[in-house]
């Protein structure tokens, strides 16, 4: 790993090729924006400015307007650490905010974490303007569950995939391809450590395993999507629409919820759901498994 001085002052690489060799250096390009979304209002903007602000450049960082204070709070740290005044800056605010990073002229660069439709809208808007862009958009993560697997262990790396943090994160495993008769071995383990799942509000009660969901709308919109899964005629193997927190009896909550027998051209399928919501699909093989993968519009597996 190379140290700041490194990274200022560039690298070099011997035996690219026969008599070739190769010099990169890093320079500078003037203010960079960062466009970070809800779910880790911390961790997605530091990956981000401290790379730019250590290669010389200045930052402004405009998070989710879901959740301004993290970034308020990072910000003032930053300064009372003693980074120089206009380092790093913050603007707060929307769709407004975010067009109007991609369009001024003293940005150079912008980099962006969020839904596929507003990193393809980032990317086409500030590209257009001459700046450098990283986007990175949705994701439909499958995850192949073989006959010998494990059941305890598979039900484990289930939960924790599908239905930590509410399933709103985007390396979530949002589909289970069961092979052969892994669908019969793991399911009903599932389902029982799921009834037994405690939801509610984890920044106060301990047990809960599972909190709320973002805001009202999106919980909305999950449940739009389970009646989706239902008129498309998949199995509604554990329905989390009933849950109840008399803790906090208007929060945005949705328990676990799996639907089976579900198959590609389903919207719960296709579209990234930012849920807790499963979907499982049956196969006989692997190579199948494989296939369903690849289909999904989102990557392919290898």
């Amino acid at each position: 790993a190379c140290g700041i001085p490194q990274l200022l002052k560039g690298e070099y690489s011997e035996g690219v090729a026969a008599g070739v060799d190769s010099w990169s250096m890093r320079q500078p390009v003037g203010v960079c924006a960062g466009i970070t979304p809800f779910n880790f209002p911390a961790m997605v903007p530091m990956w981000m400015y401290p790379v730019a602000i250590a290669c010389g450049n200045t930052f402004v960082l405009k998070p989710s307007e879901k959740v301004p204070l993290t970034t308020i709070r990072l910000i003032e740290l930053l300064y009372e650490a003693g980074l120089p005044a206009g380092v790093i800056n913050m603007v707060h605010g929307g769709v407004e905010a975010v067009n109007a990073l991609c369009t001024h002229t003293n940005v150079a660069a912008v980099s962006f974490v969020g839904s596929s439709p507003v990193a393809k809208h980032v990317y086409q808007t500030a590209t257009a303007q001459g700046k450098r862009v990283q986007a990175a958009g949705g994701a439909k993560n499958y995850m192949i569950i073989m006959p010998d697997a494990d059941p305890e262990f598979t039900v484990n790396a289930l939960i924790n995939s599908a239905y930590g943090c509410a399933g709103e994160r985007c390396m979530a495993g949002s589909v289970a391809v069961t092979v052969e008769d892994a669908g019969e071995q793991v399911l009903p383990l599932l389902r029982d450590a799921l009834d037994a799942m405690k939801v509610g509000p984890t920044d106060r009660d301990p047990a809960a395993e599972m909190g709320p969901v973002v805001t009202k709308g999106h919980l909305e919109k999950v449940r739009g999507y389970i009646e989706q899964g239902l008129s498309a005629g998949a199995n509604l193997y554990r329905d989390g629409r009933s849950v109840q927190v008399p803790e906090t009896p208007d929060g945005f909550y949705l328990g676990p919820t799996i639907f089976d027998q579900t198959h590609t051209e389903m919207s719960i399928v296709k579209d990234e759901i930012f849920g807790p919501v499963l979907s499982v699909i049956r196969t006989d093989d692997l190579e199948n498994a494989i296939a369903l993968c690849n289909s999904s519009g989102f990557g392919n597996a290898a």
